[in-house]
This record gives C-alpha cells, sequence and structure tokens, in this order.
C-alpha cells in the first residue's frame, strides 16, 4: 500500500516530501539541508541564528511520542543547549501525567496497611541478635 505523496517546495521547484520508515530512520543529509533552508538557518525554539560550531539538532514540532510523525514538514533546526531544555522538559511533564494517571486508577504507590514493620521496642542488629531499643535523650 502507498502513501499519499505530499509536495514540498525548495528552491523554487517542488519535491516529494521525505517521510521515515520507521521512527529510528536517519534524517538524510539532503533533508537536512531542505529543513535548514526553509528555517532560514534559525533555532525553531529560540529564533537564535545558528553559526558554525554552535551544537545542532533536528527536532520534531510535535513529538513522536505525542503522535507527531517522522517526516520533513514536522521537522525543525535547534540549537542543542534549547533542545535539550525541551526536552528535559517534556519528559518531566509525562511523568507527571503519567504518575497521576496511575495513581487516578489506583495502580501508583501504595503505602503499606496495617502495622509499621518495626517494633516499638526492640532492633535486630545487623549481626541479627535482637536488642532493645536505645531511649532517645
Amino acid at each position: 500500500m502507498s502513501r499519499p505523496v505530499s509536495m514540498i517546495e525548495t528552491a523554487g521547484r517542488f519535491v516529494p516530501e521525505w517521510i521515515a520508515d520507521h521512527p529510528d530512520q536517519a534524517i538524510p543529509e539532503r533533508v537536512k539541508l531542505r529543513i535548514w533552508a526553509r528555517c532560514k538557518g534559525r533555532c525553531g525554539l529560540t529564533g537564535k541564528k545558528l553559526r558554525p560550531g554552535d551544537g545542532v539538532d533536528y527536532d520534531h514540532i510535535k513529538a513522536l511520542a505525542d503522535g507527531g510523525e517522522h517526516r520533513e514538514s514536522n521537522l525543525h533546526v535547534v540549537w542543542r543547549k534549547a533542545h535539550r531544555r525541551k526536552t528535559a522538559a517534556e519528559a518531566t511533564e509525562r511523568a507527571e501525567v503519567r504518575s497521576l494517571t496511575k495513581n487516578h486508577f489506583g495502580l501508583g504507590n501504595r503505602k503499606p496497611k496495617g502495622r509499621p514493620l518495626t517494633h516499638p521496642t526492640l532492633k535486630r542488629g545487623f549481626d541479627g541478635v535482637v536488642r532493645p531499643r536505645e531511649q532517645s535523650r
């Protein structure tokens, strides 16, 4: 089954949009050049003009984890430092949502019910011997 082909205008002509076969597929150099030209050499997150020596990444505008596609129209060039900050913020947000969802459905970390696992007056030493607890002063 073939996918519908969308066209991207580049250098005054139309070329088929690159669409990855799988999410881990590397972005071809020709596509990176087209994305760079479309973004005019500016970071898609900060607007910073990217210069030689600046770390550069190609970031998904809509993250794959949020249902985005690994295709040319969903990618933009970004400054690596800003990309790492964005990725960390997204990971934190996803973890919070996952935690809230687990707690909502009763799947979160639960405290043990019943009596505590410690004895109020006795303790076991590293050698395995049970001794009276020392009184706090």
